[in-house]
This record gives structure tokens, C-alpha cells and sequence, in this order.
């Protein structure tokens, strides 16, 4: 019997990598009805493990519950998390097996919900124990915020040998600005790429790396110099 291959399957045998894509943001509960978030739709990161899904790649799409968008998901694995802490057990749970690549592209949330405190009536702030649901007729309350910890600064770690990238998406500065944090992340992360986007980028994607940068003005583009470092054709973006 003769077996017969299409193009994508024997590009699949020759390249085909293990890949985790992460997209969609992250929550952080208040209560049991109430939740801390962000406007991240998941679209970019989607279409990113679709593109390498379909070039061939195995791929593991990690995806947040209160992703809006709804476009089709063609990775072999779909995952979905929610909180932060979910999320990053999710990633460690692939600790210790073969991943090529880490594409970090989820919105997680920078705070979650520490202490909480209600008012006496001299105006006295005291700790409040929160329900399953929080009731507005206890009035008004304070809350403090706490920061969650950075995902992106264990991976290394969990993944000595696996190419990441990360993502930086700035909504504050200029484009030098998005880029100047784009390189830190790399330096105090040890990832190997960071993707720059945002309000302070602006219009399209800046591809970095320790030694450079490069734009590209349409995620397509984007998609194919990610998978061109995934196979070693881009040692660093200049």
C-alpha cells in the first residue's frame, strides 16, 4: 500500500515543532460573581497558533476564559485557564517535556485583590471578610490591590532549553518607550524575543530581540518571522 503525503504533511515530519501559544487575559475574583480583569479578546494569539497549527506544528493553545474572540481554534490542543495562578500551573505542567517554542501572548492581570475594608460611622477603615457575593448594602468598601506574580519571569526556569517570546503591549510613551521595555523584559526574563504592540508602539509589530528590532506592519507578517526563529532561520531581529 502506498502511503500519500500533501505538502503540509511532509512539511509537518521535516519542521513540525512543539509549540505552546498563550492568548486571552487572566482574571482575578472579588468574589464569587464579581472579577478583576482586562480587554484582552485572545484574537492575536489565536491566529498565531492557528498559523503554526497549519504549517505544520503540533500546538498547544492555552487560552483565557473571558476571551471574546470568536474565531475558529485549529490547534491539536485547546486549554482554557482563568485565574493567574491557573494559568501558570497550566505552563508548569509542561515542565520537564519536550517544548520548542513558549509564544506568551496572554494579557495577564497585573493586580489581584488583597485586604478589603469596610468604614465605621466616624470613618474608621476595618477589615471586611468578603461573602460568596459581596452585598451593596454593606456600603461602600476599600480594596487593596496587590501585583500577581510575572509568569514570564518563571519560564525560563521551567523551560531551560525552549525559545520564548514574550509580548509587550504599552499603552503610555512613544515607540522608543515600547521598545525600551520590550529589551528589559528580555534582559530581566531571559526570554529570547519580545513582541512590542500598542498605543505607544502604534500601528503594527516590533519584533525584538536582545541585539534589535524589526516591524512588521500586519500580524501575517509577524506570524511568519515568529515561525522563521522557531526554526532557527532568525538568531536575533535586526
Amino acid at each position: 500500500m502506498i502511503q500519500r503525503f500533501n505538502a503540509s504533511t511532509i512539511f509537518g515530519i521535516l519542521y513540525g515543532m512543539n509549540c505552546i501559544v498563550t492568548a486571552g487575559p487572566t482574571y482575578e475574583p472579588l468574589d464569587d460573581v464579581r472579577r478583576l480583569t482586562n480587554f484582552s479578546t485572545g484574537r492575536l494569539g489565536t491566529e498565531l497558533a492557528n498559523f503554526l497549527t497549519a504549517r505544520g506544528h503540533k500546538v498547544t493553545l492555552l487560552i483565557g476564559e473571558a476571551a471574546t474572540y470568536a474565531g475558529g481554534r485549529t490547534a491539536q490542543s485547546v486549554k482554557v485557564f482563568s485565574t493567574t495562578a491557573d494559568l501558570s500551573a497550566k505552563l508548569k505542567s509542561f515542565s520537564g517535556k519536550k517544548v520548542d517554542a513558549i509564544f506568551h501572548a496572554a494579557a495577564v492581570s497585573d493586580f489581584g485583590f488583597g485586604k478589603m475594608f469596610t468604614r465605621d460611622v466616624v470613618g474608621k477603615a476595618r477589615p471586611f471578610k468578603p461573602a460568596k457575593k459581596i452585598s451593596t448594602r454593606s456600603g461602600g468598601m476599600l480594596v487593596e490591590l496587590l501585583p500577581t506574580p510575572k509568569i514570564i519571569a518563571e519560564l525560563r526556569g521551567w523551560f531551560p532549553k525552549t525559545k520564548i517570546t514574550g509580548w509587550k503591549f504599552e499603552a503610555v510613551g512613544k515607540r522608543a518607550d515600547a521598545l525600551r521595555v520590550a529589551q528589559r523584559q528580555i534582559g530581566d526574563c531571559a526570554t529570547d524575543f519580545c513582541v512590542a504592540n500598542g498605543p505607544a508602539y502604534g500601528k503594527g509589530f516590533s519584533l525584538v530581540s536582545a541585539k534589535g528590532q524589526k516591524h512588521f506592519a500586519a500580524a501575517e507578517k509577524l506570524f511568519v518571522a515568529l515561525e522563521e526563529m522557531l526554526q532557527g532561520r532568525i538568531k536575533n531581529a535586526e
